[in-house]
């Protein structure tokens, strides 16, 4: 109906949308308010009516970035295997196969780090959502090491999950640097051929 105002959260949310758009065509560097205002077929009146300044909603974009990209969610099919090795193998690998199929988001992710040198406040979310993104590993790692307290002996659940992150995002940058000819199939079953260490020892004689 004309004239109808749509909520505001969803106004927002077109218009964060549309600045990821625009932002993983030209870089933060390119990314302008009327620029936004065009993806999303909005007025940039409209679009500072929302975020004010472009300062604002880089701020914005980057709290979405980071509440869509390091965000860990356990789903059912993994929550329910057994053996506590295996659900983190099982994890990991979801986890690299969903970030590194993103590389957009991993390049914006990084071009925030670099502003992060300068900018304290950007840095500070940053390593805070990072921390938190660890730290959601550390419950099942933690089960892994209670499960096998022999071979992992002198690990701690936080040491664990750092690797685990490792292995994620370095599989991200990998798919980031040539997206073109990075093959997740084949990291997938490198890492996979590796992880496959930590599988349970058999000690039956």
């Amino acid at each position: 109906m004309p004239g109808t105002k749509e909520p505001e959260e969803s106004r927002r949310a077109q218009i964060l949308q549309a600045a990821y758009e625009v932002a993983a065509r030209h870089g933060l560097s390119g990314l302008t308010v009327r620029l936004v205002a065009t993806s999303a077929g909005l007025s940039p009146g409209l679009v500072l009516f929302h975020f004010k300044t472009k300062e604002h909603l880089l701020i914005a974009l980057l709290d979405w970035l980071l509440g869509t990209t390091s965000v860990l969610l356990v789903t059912a099919d993994i929550a329910c295997i057994g053996s506590p090795i295996e659900r983190l193998l099982a994890l990991l690998e979801r986890e690299m196969d969903r970030l590194s199929s993103e590389p957009c988001r991993i390049r914006l992710f990084f071009e925030y780090w670099i502003v992060g040198i300068r900018s304290p406040g950007v840095r500070r979310k940053m390593g805070a959502e990072l921390a938190r993104y660890r730290a959601a590993f550390r419950p099942i790692a933690a089960e892994v090491l209670a499960a096998d307290a022999d071979r992992f002996a002198g690990v701690t659940p936080a040491g664990l999950a750092a690797v685990a992150v490792s292995f994620i995002k370095g599989c991200a940058v990998q798919s980031m640097i040539d997206p073109g000819q990075f093959d997740i199939a084949e990291y997938l079953r490198a890492a996979h051929a590796l992880l496959d260490q930590l599988a349970p020892i058999d000690h039956a004689v």
